[in-house]
């Protein structure tokens, strides 16, 4: 991995990513599963936006080795105008291998851009800057909501974050797409969520009329409370004292998404606990998360972490507490959620 440091850098990010891969280290001997290469445009002194500036030993041609090369952010990439690189930036992403993927932190998103890397595709970057972004580049199909984005552009892996501390979910979305075990290890020790609810919008500033001076706060605790319980909108607006529709729209300037979508990611996130933490067979994790069933918990976990509960068990826990966790009397389930012996749909 190699990390592209510029002038005017928000140095929060350059320690994101060097303590997220660098503390990510093999179960059995502790040996480093990423060399993390930082880089400049050329060798020696990179300002910042603090009082001190950074030291980096490696030029561009350090790009020219990345499997995942990372852009991070300047003060300088929304001041341009048109939005054009400079000609030595332009000549160092052109080092970085046709089969690498590439991912921006924060305002790195305008670099990705000018480049036509996200032309067509979906990208994010920081909501202060999405109307200029949207300006300079109509070609790309921004969401200002999310805190990351995966897609292919320019026939590679392209990846975007929101503000530089959604460079966090940005890198831990990295290391389980890599099948690192150790993902959950790495946001415990960073002392952050592996997976974080609600997007970007949660954190724009804007005006809040007086009367939704009150919160969602005690709605949402009953939730968890309740999370094996069938839940309804409804029950979560009685709490509030608030007519359904008030209540949604309340939720939604709050935490930036729907009450369901919100209480859908809760009983997912509750879910991975007890299949990291115990050995409850798939059955019976589906019923304390509250989605009932086996079949509607794979359905759940799939569309929110792309695997089966056993598929996650097995990665978080090994494959010894997977052959356990298929539940007494009921057939083990395969990696792809059918049980095992039976054809996948």
């Amino acid at each position: 991995m190699v990390v592209l440091v510029r002038d005017e850098a928000l140095p929060i990010e350059l320690g994101i990513v060097q303590q997220l891969f660098g503390s990510a280290r093999a179960a059995g001997d502790g040996r480093p599963l990423y060399e993390v290469v930082t880089c400049a445009l050329r060798p020696g002194e990179v300002t910042t936006d603090g009082d001190f500036r950074l030291a980096i030993r490696n030029g561009p041609e350090a790009l020219a080795t990345a499997d995942t090369a990372v852009v991070l952010s300047s003060h300088a990439d929304y001041d341009r105008p048109g939005g054009a690189l400079p000609p030595e930036l332009a000549a160092a992403l052109a080092r970085i291998p046709t089969g690498a993927r590439i991912a921006s932190i924060c305002t790195g998103a305008f670099v990705l851009a000018a480049v036509g890397l996200l032309d067509g595709h979906r990208a994010t970057t920081h909501w202060r800057f999405t109307d200029r972004f949207r300006r300079l580049f109509p070609r790309v199909v921004l969401d200002p909501d999310v805190l990351f984005t995966h897609s292919l552009g320019g026939g590679r892996e392209v990846l975007t974050s929101a503000g530089c501390a959604a460079g966090i979910d940005l890198c831990l979305h990295l290391l389980r797409e890599d099948g690192a075990a150790v993902t959950n290890e790495v946001a415990r020790a960073a002392v952050v969520p592996p997976y974080r609810e609600g997007g970007q919008a949660q954190f724009v500033r804007r005006p809040v009329p007086e009367v939704l001076s009150r919160s969602t706060t005690a709605a949402r605790a009953w939730a968890l409370e309740h999370l094996a319980e069938p839940v309804s909108v409804a029950q979560l607006a009685a709490c509030e004292s608030l007519s359904v529709r008030a209540f949604s729209r309340r939720f939604r300037e709050e935490t930036g998404t729907s009450p369901l979508r919100w209480l859908i990611g809760q009983r997912v996130a509750r879910a991975q606990h007890l299949l990291e933490e115990t050995d409850l067979p798939v059955e019976a994790v589906a019923e304390r998360s509250g989605f009932g069933t086996a079949v509607a918990l794979r359905q759940q976990m799939r569309a929110a972490v792309g695997v089966s509960p056993s598929a996650y068990r097995a990665t978080f826990r090994g494959p010894r507490s997977a052959a356990s966790g298929g539940g007494s009397g009921s057939p083990a389930e395969a990696a792809d959620g059918s049980p095992a012996g039976l054809p996948s749909s």
